[in-house]
Protein backbone atom coordinates (compact mmCIF):
# COMPACT_ATOMS: atom_id res chain seq x y z
CA UNK A 1 0.00 0.00 0.00
CA UNK A 2 1.02 3.50 -1.35
CA UNK A 3 -0.89 5.88 1.32
CA UNK A 4 -1.40 5.96 5.12
CA UNK A 5 -5.21 6.09 3.78
CA UNK A 6 -5.03 2.64 2.46
CA UNK A 7 -3.65 1.35 5.43
CA UNK A 8 -6.46 2.90 7.69
CA UNK A 9 -8.90 1.34 5.24
CA UNK A 10 -7.32 -2.03 5.72
CA UNK A 11 -7.30 -1.81 9.39
CA UNK A 12 -11.26 -0.46 9.59
CA UNK A 13 -12.20 -3.76 7.83
CA UNK A 14 -10.78 -5.76 10.49
CA UNK A 15 -12.52 -3.69 12.60
CA UNK A 16 -15.94 -4.37 10.85
CA UNK A 17 -14.65 -8.21 10.44
CA UNK A 18 -14.30 -8.54 14.00
CA UNK A 19 -18.50 -7.52 14.68
CA UNK A 20 -17.26 -4.06 16.22
CA UNK A 21 -20.64 -1.99 16.19
CA UNK A 22 -18.90 1.52 16.69
CA UNK A 23 -15.19 2.29 15.35
CA UNK A 24 -13.27 5.64 15.63
CA UNK A 25 -10.36 6.52 13.40
CA UNK A 26 -8.05 9.31 14.23
CA UNK A 27 -5.31 11.24 12.72
CA UNK A 28 -2.96 13.71 14.42
CA UNK A 29 -0.18 15.73 12.87
CA UNK A 30 1.79 17.38 15.88
CA UNK A 31 3.90 19.48 13.74
CA UNK A 32 5.91 21.07 16.74
CA UNK A 33 7.15 17.65 17.86
CA UNK A 34 7.27 16.04 14.27
CA UNK A 35 4.60 13.15 14.31
CA UNK A 36 1.94 11.91 13.12
CA UNK A 37 -0.24 9.60 14.58
CA UNK A 38 -2.58 7.14 13.65
CA UNK A 39 -5.51 5.71 15.64
CA UNK A 40 -8.19 3.43 14.81
CA UNK A 41 -10.32 2.25 18.22
CA UNK A 42 -13.00 -0.74 18.28
CA UNK A 43 -15.90 -1.90 20.16
CA UNK A 44 -15.28 -5.50 18.00
CA UNK A 45 -14.60 -8.95 19.72
CA UNK A 46 -11.24 -8.49 20.35
CA UNK A 47 -8.18 -10.69 20.76
CA UNK A 48 -6.20 -12.27 23.61
CA UNK A 49 -2.74 -11.52 24.17
CA UNK A 50 -1.23 -14.47 22.71
CA UNK A 51 -3.17 -13.21 19.02
CA UNK A 52 -1.98 -9.78 19.68
CA UNK A 53 1.53 -10.65 19.95
CA UNK A 54 1.22 -12.48 16.92
CA UNK A 55 -0.79 -10.00 14.37
CA UNK A 56 1.90 -8.43 13.21
CA UNK A 57 3.35 -11.36 11.78
CA UNK A 58 2.02 -11.32 7.76
CA UNK A 59 2.18 -15.29 8.02
CA UNK A 60 -0.54 -15.06 10.90
CA UNK A 61 -4.34 -13.44 10.10
CA UNK A 62 -8.44 -14.66 11.36
CA UNK A 63 -9.30 -14.39 7.75
CA UNK A 64 -10.71 -16.98 6.13
CA UNK A 65 -10.29 -15.81 2.31
CA UNK A 66 -6.97 -15.81 2.81
CA UNK A 67 -3.81 -17.13 4.81
CA UNK A 68 -1.50 -14.20 5.15
CA UNK A 69 -2.18 -11.00 6.51
CA UNK A 70 -0.39 -8.29 5.10
CA UNK A 71 -1.78 -5.16 6.53
CA UNK A 72 -0.45 -4.93 10.18
CA UNK A 73 2.75 -6.00 9.48
CA UNK A 74 3.61 -3.34 6.69
CA UNK A 75 2.32 -0.85 8.30
CA UNK A 76 4.21 -1.30 11.37
CA UNK A 77 7.30 -2.27 9.08
CA UNK A 78 6.82 1.55 7.37
CA UNK A 79 6.24 2.91 11.06
CA UNK A 80 9.36 1.34 12.87
CA UNK A 81 11.53 2.51 8.99
CA UNK A 82 10.29 6.45 9.91
CA UNK A 83 11.28 6.63 13.30
CA UNK A 84 7.95 5.33 14.71
CA UNK A 85 6.34 2.10 15.86
CA UNK A 86 2.92 0.59 16.56
CA UNK A 87 0.54 -0.38 19.60
CA UNK A 88 -2.44 -2.78 19.81
CA UNK A 89 -4.05 -2.83 22.86
CA UNK A 90 -6.67 -5.77 22.84
CA UNK A 91 -9.40 -7.15 25.33
CA UNK A 92 -11.47 -10.27 23.70
CA UNK A 93 -15.00 -8.69 24.07
CA UNK A 94 -14.03 -5.25 24.48
CA UNK A 95 -12.71 -3.93 21.48
CA UNK A 96 -8.86 -3.17 20.19
CA UNK A 97 -7.01 -0.01 19.76
CA UNK A 98 -4.30 0.08 17.28
CA UNK A 99 -2.18 3.27 17.21
CA UNK A 100 0.55 3.98 14.26
CA UNK A 101 3.55 6.27 14.80
CA UNK A 102 5.51 8.30 12.59
CA UNK A 103 7.92 10.80 12.30
CA UNK A 104 6.09 13.61 10.23
CA UNK A 105 9.05 15.07 7.90
CA UNK A 106 11.06 11.39 7.64
CA UNK A 107 11.65 11.30 3.96
CA UNK A 108 10.23 7.40 3.26
CA UNK A 109 7.11 8.40 5.40
CA UNK A 110 4.22 7.68 2.34
CA UNK A 111 1.87 10.09 1.96
CA UNK A 112 -1.59 10.17 3.78
CA UNK A 113 -3.56 10.25 0.56
CA UNK A 114 -7.43 11.07 0.30
CA UNK A 115 -8.77 10.48 3.98
CA UNK A 116 -12.29 12.08 2.86
CA UNK A 117 -13.10 9.24 0.63
CA UNK A 118 -11.65 6.57 2.26
CA UNK A 119 -13.73 7.83 5.04
CA UNK A 120 -16.86 8.33 2.53
CA UNK A 121 -16.20 4.91 1.13
CA UNK A 122 -16.41 3.14 4.89
CA UNK A 123 -19.60 5.03 6.41
CA UNK A 124 -21.44 4.39 2.80
CA UNK A 125 -19.97 0.79 2.72
CA UNK A 126 -21.16 -0.33 6.29
CA UNK A 127 -23.73 2.26 7.12
CA UNK A 128 -24.68 -0.12 10.69
CA UNK A 129 -21.41 0.53 12.05
CA UNK A 130 -20.92 3.86 14.10
CA UNK A 131 -18.51 5.54 12.57
CA UNK A 132 -16.59 8.62 14.10
CA UNK A 133 -13.47 10.66 11.89
CA UNK A 134 -11.14 12.71 13.87
CA UNK A 135 -8.56 15.08 12.20
CA UNK A 136 -6.29 17.03 14.51
CA UNK A 137 -3.79 19.08 12.94
CA UNK A 138 -2.14 21.35 16.01
CA UNK A 139 -5.19 23.11 17.81
CA UNK A 140 -7.14 22.36 14.58
CA UNK A 141 -9.76 19.84 15.03
CA UNK A 142 -11.85 18.15 12.32
CA UNK A 143 -14.59 15.81 13.88
CA UNK A 144 -17.08 13.85 11.32
CA UNK A 145 -19.49 11.45 13.51
CA UNK A 146 -21.89 9.67 11.29
CA UNK A 147 -24.59 9.55 13.90
CA UNK A 148 -26.04 13.05 13.69
CA UNK A 149 -26.49 12.55 9.82
CA UNK A 150 -28.12 8.74 10.29
CA UNK A 151 -30.45 10.56 13.00
CA UNK A 152 -31.40 13.62 11.02
CA UNK A 153 -32.35 11.31 7.52
CA UNK A 154 -34.45 9.22 9.67
CA UNK A 155 -34.18 5.96 7.02
CA UNK A 156 -33.03 7.38 3.71
CA UNK A 157 -29.88 5.53 2.93
CA UNK A 158 -26.57 7.06 2.61
CA UNK A 159 -26.06 6.24 -1.16
CA UNK A 160 -28.83 9.15 -1.93
CA UNK A 161 -27.42 11.00 -4.34
CA UNK A 162 -28.17 14.25 -2.39
CA UNK A 163 -26.91 12.90 0.62
CA UNK A 164 -23.52 11.13 -0.59
CA UNK A 165 -22.67 14.51 -2.44
CA UNK A 166 -23.17 16.14 1.31
CA UNK A 167 -21.26 13.88 3.12
CA UNK A 168 -18.17 13.94 0.51
CA UNK A 169 -18.09 17.78 0.76
CA UNK A 170 -18.35 18.08 4.69
CA UNK A 171 -15.17 15.47 4.86
CA UNK A 172 -13.20 17.32 2.01
CA UNK A 173 -13.96 20.67 3.57
CA UNK A 174 -12.82 19.08 7.05
CA UNK A 175 -9.61 17.43 5.65
CA UNK A 176 -8.71 20.33 3.23
CA UNK A 177 -9.19 22.49 6.49
CA UNK A 178 -6.95 20.80 8.37
CA UNK A 179 -4.19 20.51 5.94
CA UNK A 180 -4.28 24.14 5.12
CA UNK A 181 -4.09 24.63 9.03
CA UNK A 182 -0.89 22.39 8.46
CA UNK A 183 0.66 24.75 5.76
CA UNK A 184 -0.04 27.40 7.64
CA UNK A 185 1.92 26.18 10.84
CA UNK A 186 4.86 25.41 8.60
CA UNK A 187 5.49 28.41 6.51
CA UNK A 188 7.70 31.40 7.87
CA UNK A 189 6.21 34.22 9.45
CA UNK A 190 7.09 37.33 7.15
CA UNK A 191 9.97 38.87 8.28
CA UNK A 192 11.94 35.47 9.45
CA UNK A 193 14.85 34.62 7.77
CA UNK A 194 15.98 31.22 7.13
CA UNK A 195 19.11 29.47 8.34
Amino acid sequence: MRELALHLLDIAHNSVSAHARNITLSVEEDIQADRLRIMVEDDGKGMDAATVQQVSDPFVTSRVTRSVGLGIPLLKAAAEACDGGMTIQSTPGVGTRIEVDFRRSHIDRMPLGNLADTILSLVVGCPEVHWVFRYRVGEFLFEFDDALIKKELEGIPLTEPGVLAYIRNVLEAGVRDAQRSALTMELPLSGEKNG
